[in-house]
């Protein structure tokens, strides 16, 4: 029995991957398609339908892998709870919820199916647009019975309990319903107390969602209806294009290629390996999308080298630390994409990516330059072994690391050209990476290695993206049922007068919560309740997604609890609290940085007008201030 069970599971776990490796190759393909059939002037109908409905897919078929592998993104994991009845509890009780909101969902979104099916929309090929909507109910049911089962053997039984109650809530069953009427405020406590125990972040959102819709009588589907808000962005197919080809690059030996390019231009020079060890990572980084990727895949590597060049111990830590977090800011760098699309989905902003890579770019500089000369200085004291300039050299190693180095080109390039879209650009580094990984350099076989880094890709996207929807419906009734912003600007136009006292007090609070929580959460959740307080002050749009971005960047080192610090200490086996002493100095000269491009807006903002004007006319409104 049990080996056919085993099989049986092995069989769902393949369809699903083959599905989602299937859809991830669509949605490269379409975009890169369309742009084709632009240039050749032949004009294919239901391009963009298609493409909203594969990112669909992918939100969901990515999310339902991300339960299987446990990815799916939390604020805590409670392990630190010993062995034993107490943990077991937690497991009940994080599997309950976790399941409980996802059944919830379910039903939601087959209410929505049931609703777009009376409509009689049809896809292009003529199928029902509600089958195709099919998979976010059944994906969802599937993730609710995974979460509940992940409780373990001994107490899954119990979680399935527990994860049964709220189905009566969904379903209007009176006395139920008019308990949690009664108590909304209570089942939100035990929802955000969940979610510090571990269940994962996209469960609180929605449970939160749908329990204030279900207090305002509102329909518990409008929490999935907001995935619809969400998929017409034009910019939202960015984001899975983008993952995936920094994982196909993560995957690849670039690291290696990358490490001998900075190398050969600045291991010359005295601390010319500080330089090295912040470009690469910086770089690393911009492709990823995450500081923590960075630590983890290049971590050992960076640490080794500046160790060889004669580096103290805490001085080597608190570097390969503070570099991890560098890079966001550059093209294709992923959370910009995430950024402007969280922002652009309020009529009232428009933020476009370009934009934000264009003003980021001299601060995302500025960054790096100050970490790598606190390693010059650092540097010069310790006086390692230099390596001899070789322009022979500087030409092999840039010549072996072209691939690698080209995509931000390429992003950029054929974006600000007008050649392509966001989108088409996004695909086209994809495609690039893909190609160049498995036929040029040969780093990764198409067959036996690139389909598991599909799925990786997958499990991030899915993660992501249904953090991102369920993230809609709570702030959508967070933005206008509640009107928090409004009650917001008007605490903050009564007791802050001035702008530059606006922007410390933002600083801190940036600060604060970079260091508490992971950054897709944070750019999900924060970005549209400051975006229209920032707005009254006279903040331009996009200089406070750099501002955000690059606080981010600093609240990954800040103790007691930023990323950062918890990654190291993991990936190099040093306790905590001696780690925060040789972040001091990073944490210094980076909160410089911060303060300067709070301040300085032409530092980012002067950048982006001088590389692309404004607009005239209706296109300028919500853009510049």
């Amino acid at each position: 029995m049990r080996d056919a069970l085993r099989r049986l599971r092995g069989g769902l776990h393949r369809l699903e991957n083959g599905l989602l490796i299937a859809v991830f190759a669509g949605t490269i393909a379409l975009p890169l398609f369309e742009a084709v059939a632009r240039v050749a002037h032949v004009h294919v109908p239901g391009t963009a339908v298609l493409l909203q409905q594969l990112v669909l897919w992918l939100s969901f078929l990515g999310g339902l892998v991300a339960t299987r592998e446990r990815k799916h993104l939390q604020l805590s994991t409670g392990e630190v709870i010993p062995k034993g009845a107490a943990r077991d509890g937690l497991r009940v009780v994080t599997a309950g919820l976790s399941g409980s909101v996802c059944a919830v969902l379910a039903y939601a979104a087959w209410q929505v199916v049931m609703a777009d099916k009376l409509q009689g929309e049809l896809l292009p090929l003529g199928l029902p647009a509600w089958i195709s909507e099919l998979v976010m109910p059944v994906s969802l049911v599937f993730m609710a019975l995974r979460m509940v089962h992940q409780a373990g053997e001994r107490v899954w039984m119990q979680a399935a309990a527990l994860a049964l109650v709220p189905l009566g809530f969904a379903l209007d069953l009176g006395p139920l319903a008019t308990l949690v009427e009664a108590h909304v405020w209570v089942f939100a406590g035990a929802i955000l107390v969940g979610a510090a125990l571990g269940a994962p972040v996209f469960v609180a959102m929605a449970g939160l969602g749908m329990l204030f819709y279900f207090e305002e009588a509102t329909p518990i589907a409008a929490v999935s209806a907001e995935v619809y808000r969400l998929i017409t962005s034009p910019t939202l197919p960015a984001v899975p294009l983008l993952t995936i080809c920094g994982y196909v690059l993560a995957e690849s030996k670039a690291s290696e290629r990358l490490v001998r390019f900075f190398k050969a231009l600045f291991g010359w020079m005295p601390g010319g390996v500080a330089v090295l060890v912040a470009g690469v990572c910086a770089v690393f980084t911009t492709f990823t999308g995450g500081s923590g990727v960075t630590i983890i895949a290049l971590g050992g590597l960076v640490y080794g080298i500046l160790r060889d060049d004669h580096y103290p111990e805490g001085v080597s830590l608190g570097l390969v630390t503070a570099s991890g977090s560098l890079g966001l800011l550059f093209p294709p760098s992923l959370p910009v994409i995430l950024y402007a699309v969280v922002v652009s989905t309020s009529p009232e902003f428009t933020v476009p990516a370009e934009d934000l890579y264009l003003a980021g770019l001299v601060p995302g500089l500025l960054m790096v330059l100050l970490v790598a000369g606190y390693g010059v200085f650092i540097g010069r004291k310790v006086e390692g072994p230099r390596t001899p300039f070789s322009a022979r050299e500087v030409v092999q190693a840039t010549w072996a690391a072209k691939w690698e180095l080209s995509v931000p080109v390429i992003v950029m390039a054929v974006f600000v050209t007008g050649l392509a879209s966001m989108v088409e650009a996004a695909a086209a580094a994809a495609a690039y990476a893909l190609i160049v990984q498995t036929a040029v350099t040969r780093d990764i076989h198409p067959w036996r290695e690139l389909p598991a880094v599909m799925v990786k890709a997958g499990v991030l996207v899915g993660a992501v993206l249904v953090l991102l929807a369920a993230a809609m419906g709570l702030s959508s009734y967070v933005l206008v049922e509640a009107a928090v912003p409004d009650l917001l600007l008007e605490w903050a136009a009564s007791t802050i007068e001035s702008k530059w006292v606006f922007l410390l007090a933002l600083n801190g609070l940036l600060l604060l919560l970079g260091a508490v929580l992971e950054i897709y959460s944070a750019i999900v959740i924060i970005p549209p309740i400051l975006a229209p307080l920032a707005l009254h002050y006279g903040v331009d749009p996009v200089h406070l997604g750099v501002i955000f971005l690059a606080n981010l960047e600093l609240g990954f080192l800040t103790p007691p609890v930023g990323l950062n610090l918890f990654l190291a200490a993991s990936r190099f086996e040093v306790p905590m609290v001696r780690l925060y002493k040789h972040m001091v100095p990073y944490l210094l000269i980076l909160t410089v940085g911060v303060l300067l491009i709070t301040y300085v807006p032409a530092i980012s903002v002067g950048v982006r007008d001088a590389l692309k004007p404004a607009p005239s006319g209706p296109a300028a409104a919500g853009g510049r201030p």
